[in-house]
């Protein structure tokens, strides 16, 4: 048997789910149900990032203790991945007292290897990032990501990683495996980035100026910089560090292990989180999945503008696999992309309410009316689109079945043809009833609650009792 493993990145909880969050938690599940599907075994992993300067100056804004503030967080996280329907095994939560003894452990490892010593510096540094800036990359003296939060100076002593030592082995790792970023341009972005050179960074903060954090081991004085102690979640979720380790042979050393995340992400997954695992003798990722931001109007979504996305509200509107058929379809697999009211709603009613609910409900109807069943399940193929993060492309095939089965009714006229030839008739039917079968099994990980609801209604050879895509007024408060 095949062994899968799947990460979405860890959202910091310091803020609500946003449409960006959603994209890449449905897309995963989507992979998930698809690797499932084939046969694999699958360990799909998602949580949240609770540590930090963001989490403690969220927590005293609120006049709240830490601990409380991301445990009400954490379950507001878990409602968000119920409300999509994500089929994750582990949930992830980075002050779980387990994952922290594993960071820990992760960090002696890089320490007992030579690759983490301490030494006193001066920075800035963006809160907003939780990543060390240099002049270079800043915009106007700000954080181009950030523009509004003023650079944190920081000046005190730290603990290093020796990051620079992995220059040439994180470009023999992009060179030796030329899908391990995709898409393709990513890994050449983050080439250019390591082959520009590295510089060792800090990885730990004073206690007694932001004590949120894992303590560092045998220094009680300092704690874990926020990136080290998350990304270690790729592997605490799986036991490794402890006395069971077999999900990690299983998963991750022996299995095929892909991460999920946004264009922002890169750098720290495919460069400063290879460098840990190499820094602990542990293998590296397989994969590494990048994909685009989403933009309104074409225009960055901010508060101030008004044009920010809520998915769970288009998911109470309109249906969750409306909004996971939209994400799928028409959200770029990895470029930028433009989301609208406008767009969705033209998207909802032309290819779900007039396609795909049009088509079930008029060839099951036929089916009833001239009573043919499908006695024989025709092979259902897998296409590799999926595999290889290519979604667009996949519902284009889909839906490109469903636009023949249109036009097939229209040429044939079954329910013309019934009335001098029924056995032809029925004939035609049989063949759109396999037709559909094939669409449903092809849907059943990107849409699985339209599968199970097609799937009833073809065993009842009856059109389903309520609209799979309801008829819905274009809402622009959405």
């Amino acid at each position: 048997m095949n062994h899968f493993y799947l990460t979405t990145t860890l959202p910091y909880v310091n803020g609500a789910a946003h449409v960006g969050h959603a994209i890449e938690f449905m897309r995963a599940d989507m992979l998930a149900r698809y690797h499932r599907g084939l046969g694999s075994q699958v360990f799909f992993n998602t949580g949240t990032d609770e540590h930090g300067q963001k989490i403690a100056d969220k927590a005293i804004e609120l006049k709240v203790s830490p601990q409380a503030y991301v445990d009400d967080m954490a379950n507001g996280w878990k409602q968000f991945c119920a409300d999509i329907n994500m089929s994750y095994d582990f949930f992830s939560r980075t002050t779980d007292t387990k994952h922290e003894a594993i960071a820990q452990e992760l960090w002696r490892r890089c320490d007992d290897n030579g690759y983490i010593y301490k030494k006193s510096y001066q920075s800035k540094y963006c809160v907003g990032c939780e990543l060390q800036k240099t002049d270079s990359e800043l915009v106007d003296g700000m954080c181009p990501d950030h523009p509004g939060k003023e650079l944190e100076l920081i000046d005190e002593e730290n603990y290093f990683f020796a990051f620079s030592q992995f220059q040439e082995r994180l470009l023999e790792l992009y060179k030796n495996n030329p899908t391990f970023v995709v898409p393709d341009f990513r890994l050449q972005e983050i080439t250019n980035f390591v082959a520009g050179g590295l510089q060792d960074f800090s990885i730990s903060r004073l206690k007694e100026k932001m004590s949120w954090g894992v303590p560092v081991p045998g220094d009680d004085d300092q704690v874990m910089y926020v990136w080290f102690d998350a990304l270690t979640n790729y592997i605490s979720a799986l036991g490794w560090g402890t006395e069971d380790q077999s999900q990690f042979d299983t998963f991750w050393d022996q299995g095929h292990t892909v991460q999920m995340c946004g264009k922002d992400n890169l750098r720290q997954q495919s460069a400063i989180w290879q460098a840990m695992l190499m820094a602990a003798g542990l293998p590296n990722t397989n994969q590494i999945f990048v994909e685009g931001h989403v933009v309104s109007g074409g225009q960055k979504m901010s508060k101030s503008i008004g044009n920010v996305i809520d998915p769970v509200a288009y998911v109470h509107y309109y249906g969750l696999d409306a909004v996971r058929y939209f994400v799928a379809r028409h959200v770029h697999d990895v470029q930028d992309s433009d989301w609208t009211v406008e767009r969705f709603h033209e998207s909802y009613m032309a290819s779900l309410v007039n396609g795909l609910g049009n088509l079930v409900n008029r060839v099951l109807n036929m089916a009833d009316k001239y009573e043919v069943v499908l006695d024989v399940m025709p092979q259902t193929e897998p296409t590799d689109h999926l595999a290889n993060f290519q979604f667009n492309a996949e519902m284009d095939r889909i839906w490109k079945l469903i636009g023949d089965c249109d036009q097939y009714i229209t040429d044939e006229a079954p329910f013309k043809k019934a009335k001098d030839d029924l056995p032809a008739a029925q004939e035609d039917l049989r063949y759109l009833l396999g037709q559909l079968w094939i669409i449903n099994e092809s849907i059943a990980p990107i849409m699985p609650e339209t599968y199970g609801k097609i799937r009833v209604a073809m065993e009842l050879n009856k059109k389903p009792e309520e609209p799979l895509f309801p008829r819905l007024d274009f809402n622009a408060d959405l």
